[in-house]
């Protein structure tokens, strides 16, 4: 019989298991609200350095990635639609690493690129694993499995 640690037996319980899920969420969240607000406050430049690697329409893409750090980061906060914001996310995290960061004979945009698949990977946990209990999520699906009584 294999015993468990304390750390084990922490994480197993319930209220730990929510605190953490919404911490990861947190974690997560924080770089891309970072991140997108510093994009709405520099826009032109970064608009600028968009189109320094290439990509069509930088405007348009300074929108997208807006939206996407933002919206997303807000919504992964809150766990609301946490699996479709985690797959978004993990999917932007991606095509970022590719983009912007494929140049493997810089050790800076090596560890940029390797850093963004490691926030994939994290993102397809939340996707697998859900947002845990303290999430916009669970509310609805508590409300939702209510079923009222008939009179």
């Amino acid at each position: 019989m294999a015993t468990l640690s304390i750390t084990d037996r922490a994480a197993d319980s319930a209220g730990f298991a929510s605190l953490l899920g919404l911490l990861g969420r947190l974690l997560m969240a924080a770089i891309f609200l970072i991140s997108g607000v510093g994009k709405i406050a520099n826009a032109e430049a970064t608009a600028g350095y968009i189109a320094s690697v290439g990509l069509p329409l930088p405007h348009v893409a300074l929108v997208i990635a807006i939206v996407i750090e933002v919206v997303g980061g807000a919504a992964l906060v809150v766990g609301y639609r946490t699996r479709l914001v985690a797959t978004v996310l993990a999917l932007f995290c991606i095509a970022t690493a590719v983009s912007f960061h494929a140049a493997f004979g810089d050790q800076n945009q090596f560890i940029h690129f390797f850093k963004n698949l490691t926030m994939a990977g994290g993102f397809l946990q939340i996707v697998a694993f859900g947002p845990g209990a303290l999430s916009v999520d669970a509310k609805f699906r508590r409300a939702t499995s209510i079923k009222p009584a008939i009179a």
